[in-house]
């Protein structure tokens, strides 16, 4: 669906469910960002932000090969139940409030407040009010090699 607000065409709006949210599920392939990656570009998140009434709305600000940013917005009482991602997750709260929940263990989140998550990491999100949220997912690397120590011998260093 294309909205339009103060006379000017957005992107379209996806109302999602815990798995797509979080990236367990790839997205369409023609998925369209608001940020492409060859181009500079400057947003206004609360710009941006979209709420559907009681719902969830996602909008994808930027994918790249490794990395996609999320921007959410969800009506007081929305909730994505207990998932994992494979990727690593940075949670930004932009606006309101949630209870995050860790590994089973629940957190007041508020304004300001920035989580990590490691892959695997089950994780639930709820609405304690309606609140918005920046998600940066990025897959995980390959293990860097062990590089041995360097041994400098006293006598060699004078």
């Amino acid at each position: 669906m294309l909205r339009r607000a103060n006379g000017r065409n957005t992107e379209p709006l996806t109302q999602v469910k815990a798995r797509e949210a979080f990236g367990i599920y790839p997205a369409p392939m023609k998925e369209k960002t608001l940020i492409d990656p060859g181009q500079e570009k400057i947003l206004s998140l609360a710009a941006e932000t979209q709420f559907a009434p009681n719902g969830i709305v996602s909008r994808t600000l930027l994918r790249t090969v490794n990395s996609r940013v999320v921007l959410f917005g969800f009506s007081e009482g929305q909730e994505l139940t207990e998932h994992t991602s494979t990727q690593h997750a940075l949670v930004e709260i932009l606006s309101g409030e949630c209870e995050f929940s860790l590994a089973g263990k629940p957190h007041q989140l508020k304004t300001g407040d920035f989580i990590y998550m490691p892959p695997d990491l089950p994780h639930a999100v709820k609405a304690t009010k309606q609140f918005s949220m920046l998600l940066t997912l990025s897959r995980p690397s390959e293990p860097l090699p062990e590089i041995p120590e360097a041994k400098i011998s006293l006598a060699a260093a004078a």
